[in-house]
């Protein structure tokens, strides 16, 4: 996979994506938005690939925010397309993907870092991140599901706080209001992300798309989570995977899935 704004590379199951614009902090441009939505439409298909880790480059950002200079002097109607276009092609998108994503916070994730980071299953920190959603700060507000996906992760009151001072928050912090999951040194970020892809991979991958689409449902009003929970465990027992896990555990073996 070849692109212009992003590196990616696989191994041993597990995928690395890494927004590649550093001299702009790694900033959300359209061309980046389309190549993510690419890159996780390719890995998505790829039957080897259990795991998605998503980092920055280098040591300063995950992603210090949009590219401002791109959408500065849109209309209201190219500005609604612009957030309609990402929330369908990428961060929704991401969201509902089977495979597990998880954000590596490498220093700033800032306005639409952040949101990319929420869009992501969870997320780990390194200790010099930097979390914030400075959009109010501009004139705007957030466009990329941050209105939404952060009072779910961290409550309805923080979430207000937060967007309304338009401030940053350090990696401690964003791990006890429950924005992040870890926080680790930022030399051991990709080993410790590592580690917990390892833990994942040893487990049913259709199962954890069946987990994935259950909790998420659990945050639409369209649908009932609990419905869904039902036909998605139902379904569990048809397939391979679950007739491999139950064997193995009646013969005090480990599963070994496709």
């Amino acid at each position: 996979m070849n692109f212009e704004n992003i590196l990616v590379s696989a191994e041993k199951g597990i995928a690395t994506i890494i927004i590649n614009r550093p001299k702009k902090l790694n900033a959300l441009n359209k061309l980046t938005i389309q190549e993510l939505s690419e890159a996780f439409t390719i890995l998505e298909s790829e039957n080897s690939i259990k795991v998605i880790l998503l980092i920055g480059s280098g040591e300063k950002a995950f992603v210090a925010g949009a590219d401002i200079a791109e959408f500065a002097h849109f209309t209201s109607l190219k500005g609604a397309e612009l957030a309609q276009i990402g929330h369908e092609t990428l961060f929704n998108y991401i969201e509902n993907l089977s495979k597990p994503v998880i954000a590596l916070i490498n220093g700033f994730a800032l306005g639409g870092g952040l949101e990319l980071a929420m869009a992501c299953h969870f997320r780990i920190a390194s200790d010099n991140a930097k979390m914030g959603l400075p959009e109010v700060s501009l004139g705007v507000i957030p466009g990329y599901g941050g209105t939404q996906r952060l009072p779910q992760l961290v409550g309805k009151g923080k979430a207000f706080e937060l967007i309304m001072t338009a401030g940053m928050i350090s990696a401690e912090e964003a791990k006890y209001i429950g924005l992040v999951n870890h926080v680790v040194p930022l030399n051991e970020l990709l080993s410790f992300a590592e580690s917990i892809a390892n833990k994942i991979i040893r487990n049913s991958s259709s199962a954890i798309g069946a987990a994935i689409k259950a909790v998420n449902s659990g945050f639409n009003n369209d649908e009932n989570g609990y419905d869904v929970e039902v036909e998605a465990f139902g379904a569990c027992f048809e397939t391979p995977d679950f007739k491999e896990g139950t064997t193995a555990f009646l013969n005090k073996r480990k599963p070994k899935f496709e």
